[in-house]
């Protein structure tokens, strides 16, 4: 079939082009650019803790290289999550029938689903910050709540930072039950 897609690459171009609402064609941009940043960003950091575990034997180094890899896999799938779901419905719909539209509203909802995702990382690592920490042999500590978001950011200090990444797990379910409600 032309029209169809060969693999996650290939998906992001089919949404893009099948996609009628702009909201989730945006969000396809978006979601390739984050999805590239972030991917660049976990091997600059495995590059770095490669560097300082160089003369290190197994252990809790190699533990600690595989951790980022699975940090930044569990970053990405749900940043890509809503282009392979709306990319998938459409390729599987247009088997059934020639003309399968997905409802009219979910493709904007998933794209919804992906921005809430994306502003819940930011949070997530906002507030998993510690109050004070070292930063190139420099105690840093972090700045005080201030401005039009003051009280958000007092709210997100005061979160345990175990606690954390319950807000993109949140976001992250939250484009799941998108996809199964109106797929």
């Amino acid at each position: 079939m032309a029209d169809d897609y060969g693999g996650i690459l290939g998906a992001f171009p089919y949404a893009f082009r099948r996609s009628d609402s702009l909201l989730f064609r945006s969000y396809v941009l978006v979601a390739g650019l984050a999805t590239l940043l972030l991917a660049l960003t976990c091997v600059l950091a495995i590059v770095v803790v490669f560097g300082q575990t160089a003369g290190a034997r197994g252990g809790s180094f190699t533990l600690s290289r595989s951790f980022i890899a699975l940090l930044g896999l569990l970053a990405v799938l749900p940043i890509v999550g809503p282009v392979l779901l709306a990319a998938r419905t459409r390729r599987r719909g247009g088997r059934l029938s020639k003309s399968y539209d997905p409802p009219a509203n979910y493709e904007p909802l998933l794209a919804v689903g992906g921005y809430l995702f994306l502003l819940s990382l930011y949070l997530g690592l906002i507030a998993s910050m510690p109050e004070t920490f070292v930063l190139d042999g420099e105690t840093v500590t972090r700045p005080e709540p201030s401005g039009l978001f003051a009280p958000v950011l007092a709210a997100l200090y005061a979160l345990p930072a175990a606690a954390s990444p319950i807000l993109p797990l949140t976001a992250a379910a939250v484009i799941l039950l998108i996809h199964r409600r109106l797929r």
